[in-house]
């Protein structure tokens, strides 16, 4: 079906950053968030890549503030390779904020490094983290 992914990344808003890493040679290391519709309507996938930090963290907000509301997010962190504490905290804000407003925020495909941050500071048990993406979509908020 890739007409249908076509289609999804044509619908999709995608927000860029850039960050000087913390490597001998300073040169900006872009951060991707594609934001995207999902199944079942109502559902919004915010697909972030690279490496998550203060400096990087604006792209990920703005989709965050611009699709919180009363439907689910599913939040796919497989091309996240870093997250420190500043994602954390903009992810726990954002499920605040739709748990308040009657929606939900779930997170997908967690890498090794990043997954290893959720559990050593407790935040993996205040979401529901799936394997992929595609299992995060299977699995159908009660209504």
């Amino acid at each position: 079906m890739q007409g249908d992914n076509r289609a999804e990344a044509e619908v999709g808003t995608e927000h860029f950053g850039t960050h000087h890493g913390a490597g001998d040679d300073e040169t900006p290391a872009p951060v991707a968030v594609l934001v995207r519709p999902g199944r079942p309507s109502g559902t919004v996938v915010i697909a972030v890549r690279g490496e998550l930090e203060y400096g990087t963290s604006a792209p990920l907000r703005e989709a965050l503030e611009e699709n919180t509301g009363p439907g689910r997010v599913v939040v796919d962190c497989s091309g996240l390779r870093f997250c420190d504490s500043t994602g954390l905290n903009l992810l726990l804000k954002a499920r605040s904020v739709m748990q308040g407003g009657g929606g939900r925020l779930d997170l997908a495909g967690l890498r090794a490094p990043v997954a290893r941050m959720f559990e050593v500071t407790g935040a993996r048990t205040v979401f529901r983290v799936y394997e992929d993406t595609a299992e995060a979509l299977a699995d159908t908020p009660p209504a």
